[in-house]
């Protein structure tokens, strides 16, 4: 366990708050997404649920003093690997967006790469131990 930074704990809120209204709008309006975005209806409603359950353990985190440092460096490597997957994505021709589609995934991936970097940095940042 560390004591998380002021720093991290911030990253961790905006990243929770940002998954949290990402999550809202593609549960509950994934056939209004599809439609504007071309992507597949399913698709946006199984990453809204999936966002509702990372937003609760990232606003958990955000919540917390101290915090697992492994738990963090899951959830840094699992938003690196969120950004990479999605321009993995478009770059499949698994799913053909139209432009407001793509830029969409764009700009979330590159939401979700600045959030992995800040969470890093705020990791590196919360250095001290808390005795046990």
């Amino acid at each position: 366990m560390i004591e998380a930074s002021t720093f991290l704990r911030r990253a961790l809120l905006a990243d929770a708050l940002f998954s949290g209204v990402a999550a809202l709008g593609f549960t509950f309006g994934a056939g209004a997404f599809a439609s504007l975005f071309n992507l597949p209806e399913a698709l946006l409603r199984e990453t809204g649920l999936f966002l509702i359950a990372y937003s609760a353990l990232v606003g958990w985190l955000a919540a917390r003093a101290s915090v697992s440092k492994a738990l963090v460096l899951l959830v840094v490597i699992g938003n690196a690997a969120w950004t990479a997957g999605s321009i993995a994505l478009l770059l499949s021709g698994a799913v053909s967006p139209n432009l407001a589609g793509e830029l969409m995934v764009v700009a979330q991936a590159i939401a979700t790469g600045v959030f992995a970097e800040l969470q890093y940095m705020g990791l590196r940042r919360s250095a001290s131990a808390v005795a046990a």
